[in-house]
């Protein structure tokens, strides 16, 4: 008599692949063990002449004591190339095992990007192309390439920071004017320890229908007490405007409106 064959539960076995994009692996460790030195050894090439409001910005970030920045300036006055220029420093000295990189995005928490994660890098590619400009701008591009290839520095949109916590990280949330006070509270209370957070907006710029939650936050901790606590405050106007000459006539002009 023929053996019956036993009946046996199919079993799926899913490799976990190496992550080989900007955006951030989904985990609520942000802990990176080891860093290699070859791969933060890279010479960067500031090249503008910053006014004392950036240069205060740029310093104080870096200082030990600081937790948080808050920044808020119209288009052109390098917020987020200071920005990503004091990642860099921070992560070549080993301040921190990663830069983490939070974008608006026209979807954003209540807007959601869609439930496609093979699609993921592709849908939030247009938004962290800031961030990879101004790395290309301060590093040589194969650096700034093997920096997101290998994982210390990562992109996520906002939608996927709830359940995180950013450890020994330095986070740059950019655009933050296009997040809603509920999207802020949430990515603020991701700080884990040993962390630092740059949050820069532009309140003239919103594109979210006066829901805005940036102005809000950057008045709650613009006060002494939070000095005290390391997290301070930035105003940059047109005099800081760093990219054209034009662009500083046009942004006072529509500061007139």
């Amino acid at each position: 008599m023929p053996k019956k064959n036993s009946t046996r539960k199919s079993t799926k076995v899913v490799k976990r692949q190496t992550a080989t994009s900007p955006i951030l692996e989904l985990s609520d460790s942000m802990i990176r063990s080891n860093i290699v030195e070859s791969d933060i050894d890279y010479k960067i090439n500031h090249h503008y002449n910053l006014s004392p409001t950036q240069q205060a910005f740029l310093d104080t970030i870096q200082k030990t004591t600081n937790k948080m920045c808050i920044v808020d300036g119209p288009a052109g006055t390098a917020k987020t190339y200071i920005a990503v220029l004091a990642a860099l420093n921070l992560l070549q000295k080993k301040e921190v095992d990663n830069i983490v990189y939070i974008r608006s995005i026209v979807e954003s928490a209540s807007r959601h990007m869609g439930a496609l994660p093979g699609e993921l890098e592709e849908k939030f590619a247009p938004w962290s192309m800031p961030l990879v400009d101004k790395l290309d701008e301060l590093i040589p591009s194969y650096k700034s390439n093997n920096l997101l290839t290998k994982g210390y520095i990562k992109c996520v949109p906002v939608n996927f920071t709830r359940g995180l916590t950013f450890r020994n990280s330095c986070v740059i949330v950019d655009e933050a004017q296009n997040l809603t006070h509920n999207e802020l509270t949430t990515i603020l209370t991701r700080f884990g320890n040993n962390s630092k957070y740059m949050v820069i907006g532009d309140t003239l710029q919103s594109d979210i229908n006066g829901k805005s939650g940036f102005n809000s936050i950057y008045n709650a901790f613009n006060d002494y007490i939070c000095i005290e606590e390391g997290i301070n405050t930035f105003k940059f106007d047109s005099s800081d405007i760093v990219r054209s000459k034009i662009l500083r006539f046009i942004v006072d002009r529509l500061g007139e409106i």
